[in-house]
């Protein structure tokens, strides 16, 4: 029919964050996560590691999406490179406006999902998009990133990295972008499109309920409650990632 996904925002991205998303309700949140109907913020612990993640990722994309071009055309890889860096800063950029307007500051966790949301966004279309386009693509990504957390947050649905936010909604604003924005935008383009978003949605929903309830019945999905306090470090690995915080044997950790 014509639908149009270059390097993955819907094959890639979309898929996984459907999956993420019923895996997400299928385990339920963290303990103390909600609690007496408030939303309790479990901040990672370092931003910085975080940031360096971030930036490897943005490093890496640019093999993600100028690979997917699979060839060595020096014009279409250097514009995918370029499409691909102008959406993350974009990107960048729109999360930090949304998050500064919403809540008076700018959240670096939001900013670096922004970065995030601008590659995943201009995914689909990264061959075949301008400068201005690629710009606004990011943009309007960074800012749906920030809102669609808030929102998902406010579900009750415990998502502790923003993956669905990122990878679902980005994905498919990203794919959608293409009938917008791309060589072969237009009414009907989009309507290609939307109808691909759904029919990936639609397989990759069903087959994670069907996985993800094997799993649950076989090995089981989560932890028992002693070691999510204890924490998976020791459960998985018998070692404590942070000895210097260590607790004493058989010692609750009340702060979680």
């Amino acid at each position: 029919m014509g639908f149009y996904d270059f390097a993955g925002s819907t094959l890639v991205h979309s898929v996984g964050g459907w999956a993420a998303l019923v895996g997400a309700i299928m385990l339920g949140a963290r303990k103390g996560k909600y609690v007496n109907g408030k939303i309790k913020p479990i901040p990672g612990h370092s931003m910085p590691l975080a940031t360096i993640g971030v930036f490897l990722l943005w490093l890496g994309w640019f093999g993600f999406n100028g690979g997917s071009v699979l060839s060595a055309d020096p014009a279409l890889v250097s514009l995918t490179l370029v499409t691909t860096c102008i959406a993350a800063a974009a990107g960048i950029v729109g999360a930090m406006l949304t998050t500064w307007t919403i809540s008076k500051k700018p959240d670096l966790s939001m900013v670096l999902n922004g970065c995030l949301a601008g590659l995943v966004g201009i995914t689909a279309g990264a061959d075949q998009m301008g400068l201005g386009s690629s710009f606004w693509i990011g943009l309007i990504a960074g800012g749906l990133v920030v809102i669609s957390v808030m929102a998902i947050d406010r579900m009750r649905v415990d998502d502790p990295v923003g993956a669905v936010s990122v990878h679902l909604v980005c994905g498919i604003w990203g794919t959608l972008a293409v009938g917008i924005f791309g060589a072969m935008a237009g009414l009907k383009q989009f309507g290609i499109q939307l109808l691909g978003v759904g029919a990936y949605g639609a397989a990759a929903a069903i087959a994670s309920v069907v996985i993800f309830s094997l799993v649950k019945v076989t090995m089981g999905l989560r932890v028992s409650e002693e070691e999510e306090v204890e924490g998976l470090d020791l459960g998985e690995h018998g070692l404590e990632a942070y000895p210097d915080l260590a607790l004493q044997p058989g010692a609750k950790n009340s702060a979680l």
